[in-house]
């Protein structure tokens, strides 16, 4: 008697995740990109392992003292010092915490604020549909980093009202991509069917169409995380975000750039730093909005 697994042969379906990253993963340039975006993250969460200095602390006697490859150069100043003496590596590790965990404050409130606007949007009255999208065509009217210059001005510089503003300048982001999402998945067949059923708003979102919606959601969180690093760092190199003698990318800038002359390095690896970051963010970006659109157009 020929035995059962003769006549059966079950196959595993993948899950929506797992062709994601199938998908993500067959896109080299976004793979690297995420693993460089992976390092900077592992450089910023074990900065004080990482770091042999504080970074606040000046040595008087290494001023402007060049990287350790110049032939001037201390090997226990890897990248050089700036201006005061303070060590550059060290104050570009405690950056890369600072400006990352900055950003990340700045996108989880933009997109809960932005969201949730979307989705009031989404399902309200047409007077208060059209008083929520007139006021978010105002913000994107003007230049997002001339709108968080002006906010900033107004409330005052300082490291909450830079998050605050920058996080302004995104809400209008998430309202857009939330609110169409939701619009069109609110005229499949689906939805009709469980509005016959009884379903209530509620249940309707939570349990059908926010699980259709995450993809674009997803794509414009990491784009509104390279914007939220860019915008923070211009900030504080106009002296508005963070100020001296936190470790922040821009306000590194800021305080360097008179110095681009005789001491290059205090700039360009700043630079550097924030130019690599978005980068590998705006790729991982991209890629997943490649991955995604495989799946939907299968």
């Amino acid at each position: 008697m020929a035995s059962q697994s003769q006549f059966y042969h079950q196959t595993r379906i993948p899950s929506t995740y797992s062709r994601w990253w199938q998908y993500f993963y067959q896109n080299k340039l976004a793979l690297v990109a995420l693993i460089v975006f992976l390092v900077i993250g592992l450089i910023a969460i074990f900065a004080d392992l990482l770091a042999p200095f504080d970074p606040t602390l000046p040595f008087t006697d290494a001023i402007h003292t060049p990287p350790s490859w110049y032939d001037n150069g201390e090997i226990r100043f890897l990248l050089g010092t700036d201006y005061i003496g303070r060590d550059n590596f060290s104050r570009l590790v405690f950056g890369a915490r600072l400006s990352l965990s900055l950003a990340t404050a700045v996108v989880l409130l933009s997109a809960s604020v932005g969201i949730t606007l979307g989705v009031i949007s989404s399902f309200a009255n047409r007077w208060l549909d059209m008083l929520i999208m007139r006021v978010m065509d105002f913000i994107l009217a003007l230049p997002s980093l001339l709108l968080a210059v002006v906010i900033v001005a107004v409330i005052g510089p300082g490291l909450p009202n830079a998050i605050y503003a920058v996080a302004i300048v995104l809400i209008p982001h998430f309202v857009l991509i939330s609110r169409t999402a939701i619009k069109h998945e609110k005229n499949k067949e689906y939805v009709t069917a469980m509005r016959l059923d009884g379903a209530s708003k509620t249940r309707l979102f939570f349990h059908s169409i926010l699980p259709n919606i995450l993809p674009p959601i997803i794509v414009q969180l990491t784009l509104a995380f390279s914007t939220a690093i860019l915008e923070i760092a211009a900030l504080g190199f106009l002296g508005l975000g963070a100020q001296a003698p936190h470790p922040e990318w821009g306000t590194i800038l800021s305080e360097s750039h008179n110095y681009i002359m005789f001491a290059p390095w205090t700039v360009t690896l700043p630079g550097l730093a924030i130019f690599f970051t978005l980068l590998s963010i705006n790729l991982v970006g991209d890629g997943l909005r490649d991955a995604m659109d495989i799946e939907k157009n299968k």
